[in-house]
């Protein structure tokens, strides 16, 4: 199925890799930014700005819409959780099919293997904020689709492989976790797969991500690998010691959209181990 599509937040990370590749597989597709004008944006759209939604979608019609914006920050819960709301409405209102991006940060890490049926249990404002986006989603448009994933990175621009950098140079001063543990998913698979669903019926919590358990300091030693970074420079800690309320290991379980989509989703150790994908490169769904 093709059709009309609207991405929020295409120019972000994960948003401009969703334009891209429907695009290139036949989507007419809106873009909507925010701050930063770029590729895959077209129109400029305040979340926060309900009205502005509406209008947005008389205008454009689409069948589904794909919610990847959030906010400038992760502390910024009116356009995390209220902006959510908002697209949540608009997009049941009229009908339309709505698949909203979520995150693992909805969890505390004290079950490790989190299936669909977990239960939100976040222990820092991020995590809250997008725990109340999912709360708010689901009972205002019950037939959305709310994919919760992990860390996302593949194409050099992931918050993590941009940490990473900053590290080693020296423009940041931190550490990378050793126990904080997660499932990193290459941007352009989780791309592939959030357009299947768009064209498909499932409804409800649908976990993607990646296959591999990893530290948060070994998916920066891959980064490092891959970009021909010194591995010393990257300085390693432990969560624990520093921030005692962040979730340490969250494994999300994909079983279910594993029998469910095409699109293979690959391990951090497998597609850290090539050059980062560049713009407008798409994956073979079926690799």
């Amino acid at each position: 199925m093709t059709g009309t599509l609207l991405v929020t937040g295409a120019t972000g990370s994960l948003g401009r890799r969703v334009y891209e590749q429907a695009t290139a597989g036949g989507w007419t597709v809106t873009g909507t930014w925010f701050a930063n004008r770029a590729r895959g944006g077209d129109v400029r759209l305040d979340i926060r700005d309900r009205p502005a939604i509406g209008a947005l979608l008389r205008d454009t019609r689409p069948d589904v819409i794909i919610h990847t914006a959030a906010g400038r920050d992760r502390g910024d819960w009116a356009s995390i959780a209220d902006g959510a709301a908002n697209v949540a409405v608009a997009a049941a209102g009229a009908g339309i099919r709505l698949v909203h991006m979520s995150s693992d940060a909805v969890f505390s890490g004290r079950e490790i293997h989190y299936d669909e049926t977990a239960l939100p249990d976040p222990t820092y404002r991020y995590g809250a904020a997008k725990a109340a986006a999912e709360t708010a989603v689901a009972a205002i448009h019950p037939d959305a689709v709310l994919v919760r994933t992990s860390t996302i990175l593949g194409d050099g621009r992931g918050a993590h492989e941009v940490l990473t950098h900053d590290l080693a140079s020296g423009r940041v001063q931190g550490a990378l976790f050793t126990d904080e543990i997660r499932m990193p998913v290459h941007v352009d698979d989780l791309a592939a797969a959030l357009l299947e669903v768009a064209a498909g019926s499932h409804c409800g919590v649908l976990n993607i991500a990646g296959p591999q358990p990893i530290s948060r300091h070994e998916l920066g030693l891959l980064v490092a690998a891959r970009d021909g970074l010194d591995p010393a420079t990257i300085p390693a800690a432990r969560s624990r010691d520093l921030f005692p309320n962040r979730p340490l290991d969250v494994r999300l379980t994909s079983a279910l959209a594993e029998s469910m989509l095409r699109v293979r989703l690959r391990p951090a150790g497998e597609f850290m181990a090539g050059p980062a994908t560049v713009a407008g490169d798409r994956p073979d769904p079926r690799r």
